[in-house]
């Protein structure tokens, strides 16, 4: 299983849409890097879902349900998107700032590259994130 971290704008498409639909597409990609991240997604991959923008925290868990195909949003047929499903919420969120001031996260792609909005997560970050949301899966 591989860990990933996708990022939304919590006023275009946030964890309680998501809840309340359950299984959702993650369309509206247009970042090439961002695209190749979710070509390599698998059915079971888990992925934070990030409220970005003014909120800038981890809100939530979700799991990959389809695999990439393409995206009917864009018109230049060059991007796709993947159907993730809900798991559950963080019990407690986590900041941006909390995660910039974690030595064990310095490397996190979140930090080194924080305008991707697709990005892989490490093992042992998603574990050191989980611990710090006080989330159990």
């Amino acid at each position: 299983m591989k860990y990933w971290l996708v990022k939304s704008e919590p006023n275009a498409w946030s964890w309680d849409d998501h809840v309340k639909a359950g299984t959702a597409e993650w369309d509206g990609v247009r970042s090439h890097q961002a695209c190749g991240n979710m070509k390599a997604m698998k059915i079971g991959d888990r992925a934070f879902f990030y409220h970005s923008v003014k909120e800038k925290r981890i809100v939530g868990v979700l799991e990959v349900a389809k695999e990439y195909y393409p995206d009917p949003t864009d018109k230049s047929e060059k991007f796709g998107m993947v159907d993730f499903k809900a798991i559950k919420p963080v019990e407690q969120p986590v900041t941006l700032a909390e995660i910039k001031a974690t030595p064990e996260l310095q490397e996190m792609v979140l930090v080194r590259q924080s305008r991707l909005s697709v990005m892989p997560v490490g093992a042992k970050e998603w574990r050191t994130l989980l611990k710090m949301s006080g989330t159990k899966l």
